[in-house]
């Protein structure tokens, strides 16, 4: 068998030459700014871009409609528990003015009964 000899310096030099041939007519081969096709595609993305912008303005008016609302159900919700604690509020402070009121007609019951303690004495 014969040992694989490798391509020469010469060779890869044509290589590479063609190479370069091949990638400038590629380039070359591409349409311009100004092609038609070129055009159509650019204002197709034009177009997804703007819809896309208005997807992206309802989704933030949504969101935005979405926080008013819940703000709106927690002022509400905070006002229900206000008027409540108010409501508690006055019904503790009733009670306590029946207690107080209790309390000094068992007191004034307890100082008749030893008034007349004494006065049997």
């Amino acid at each position: 068998m014969r040992a694989y000899k490798g391509d020469g310096f010469g060779d890869r030099l044509g290589t590479a030459a063609d190479a370069r041939k091949a990638a400038l007519a590629k380039f070359r081969a591409k349409p311009g700014p100004d092609d038609p096709a070129v055009r159509e595609r650019q204002a197709a993305r034009q177009m997804i871009v703007a819809a896309r912008e208005v997807r992206h303005a309802e989704r933030k008016a949504a969101g935005e409609a979405e926080l008013a609302r819940r703000a709106a159900e927690r002022a509400a919700r905070d006002g229900e528990a206000a008027r409540q604690a108010a409501e508690r509020a006055v019904r503790d402070a009733e009670e306590a003015a029946r207690e107080v009121a209790l309390e000094a007609e068992r007191k004034k019951a307890r100082d008749a009964r030893y008034a007349a303690r004494k006065a049997r004495r």
